[in-house]
């Protein structure tokens, strides 16, 4: 039979194969549900022992498992690693839930659940059409590898030391994720760069009391005034980062790139519309989906100091603070974007006033030449299924072990998403549309048979 006829005719069992995975609460964030990860890895160990897959192991690690199976029946043929992760975020605020976030129900075409889009849902998609392959061809055309985490949401601790402990075993010709968006329905997209990322945070100190500003006002520095001024320092009245040297690294987008971000259509003025707002901002000689896909940035996420309650309370503050974090593209390294950043706050901090500054988090931008064959492949089995090719995009968020990936196993990555960028990822109310759970499955088994 057809693989369309195959999945109709099983849609109630997976779907109910899927809701069953679904309503394991594991939120690796949480440590009360330590338990429920591991539940949760142990049900797909069930599952990909069930469906066929070979050499099901599940790895303990410092935080939580890792997954791994594969089926190395395709002598000559490709080798080709899913991953994806089995963790989810907490659910909170649970009073805006419509449903229990643990409790699956399919409401006007759409599976509502924690983990339904991120990542269970589309993850799931890859084990069904394994599992339909096997069944239909008693075999698969190319070799398989899973490597499945339950850390993605607490930033995969675990998984860049067993990427190197592990590189022979996982070797691989391409690496397929699914844990992204089409652009919207019926609009496929792979995206060929993510942006990296690093962050501190600012601490800057003045009098070693907090002064009236009666007495003392106008005569001695104020931690909010000065942090307010070396904040202002950070960009020029073009919308570009005043740091020195901090587009070093920053690749100009090539013809094609612009290419494929103007065939996305993206409609600045509804956006503005959309949000509320007079008019976007950014970097001058951008398109708004050029910014945020392809340009560095350097951004305020919080700042704060002084007096917070109701009134008014007449005080200069002796500190201040403020939290930033950067997205970062191209050859751009983190440490020497955090190294020149810091330099830039020292040289313009007020007199009166002194820094503290902590770094964060740090990760590389990961970038992929759109021409590699396995994107053209997946961009081909999108268009079979949906009738238009996928749009090779840059997306602004950061999956820092997709860098890994890439690195570690030397190998593409090839992100096939099939969420939709409203479906609540996230936050309350998670869904994912069943019209791409059922078209995902077909691009799959599309993709692993002509790839």
């Amino acid at each position: 039979m057809s693989y369309e006829t195959y999945f109709q005719q099983n849609r109630e069992k997976h779907l109910t194969e899927l809701k069953e995975w679904l309503s394991i609460p594991s939120i690796s964030a949480l440590s009360a549900h330590k338990e429920d990860v591991n539940k949760a890895a142990s049900w797909l160990e069930k599952h990909l022992n069930s469906i066929g897959l070979e050499n099901v192991v599940v790895h303990q690690t410092n935080g939580h498992p890792i997954v791994t199976a594969d089926y190395l029946h395709a002598p000559g043929r490709p080798t080709i690693l899913v991953y994806g992760h089995y963790d989810v975020q907490p659910v909170d605020p649970l009073n805006l839930w419509t449903t229990p976030p643990f409790e699956p129900e399919i409401r006007d075409g759409k599976l509502y659940a924690r983990g339904a889009t991120d990542d269970k849902g589309q993850l799931f998609l890859h084990i069904k059409a394994i599992e339909a392959i096997l069944k239909e061809e008693n075999g698969l055309p190319v070799n398989i590898k899973l490597c499945i985490e339950g850390e993605e949401e607490i930033s995969s601790a675990s998984l860049p030391p067993f990427l190197d402990a592990n590189k022979d075993k996982l070797a691989t010709d391409a690496v397929i994720i699914s844990d992204t968006s089409l652009l919207e329905p019926g609009k496929p997209a792979i995206s060929t760069g993510l942006r990296g990322l690093c962050s501190l945070e600012v601490e800057v100190n003045t009098a070693n009391t907090d002064l009236h500003s009666g007495t003392f006002g106008g005569g001695v520095p104020n931690a909010l005034h000065a942090l307010v001024a070396l904040l202002a320092t950070l960009h020029d009245e073009q919308g570009r980062v005043a740091v020195e040297g901090f587009y070093k690294g920053v690749p100009e987008l090539s013809p094609l790139m612009r290419e494929e971000f103007a065939k996305q259509n993206m409609n600045e003025q509804a956006l503005t519309d959309k949000l509320g707002l007079d008019t976007l901002y950014g970097e001058e000689g951008y398109s708004f989906v050029e910014r945020v896909g392809a340009r560095p940035t350097l951004e305020l996420n919080g700042v704060y100091g002084g007096f917070q309650g109701e009134g008014t309370k007449t005080v200069i503050p002796k500190e201040a603070h403020a939290k930033i974090t950067c997205r970062l593209v191209g050859d751009q390294d983190p440490q020497d974007m955090l190294d020149k950043i810091k330099a830039h706050l020292n040289k313009h901090i007020q007199p009166g006033a002194t820094l503290k500054i902590t770094d964060g988090e740090k990760a590389r931008a990961f970038n992929i030449d759109p021409t590699d064959r396995m994107l053209q492949v997946a961009a081909d089995a999108y268009a079979s299924v949906y009738g238009t090719r996928a749009l090779f995009t840059k997306d602004g968020g950061s999956i820092p072990i997709v860098e890994t990936f890439s690195r570690v196993l030397e190998a593409p990555v090839v992100m096939m998403g099939f969420g939709l960028p409203d479906e609540n990822l996230h936050a309350p109310n998670e869904h994912f549309n069943l019209e791409n759970f059922d078209k995902g499955l077909l691009t799959i088994v599309e993709f692993l048979k002509t790839v």
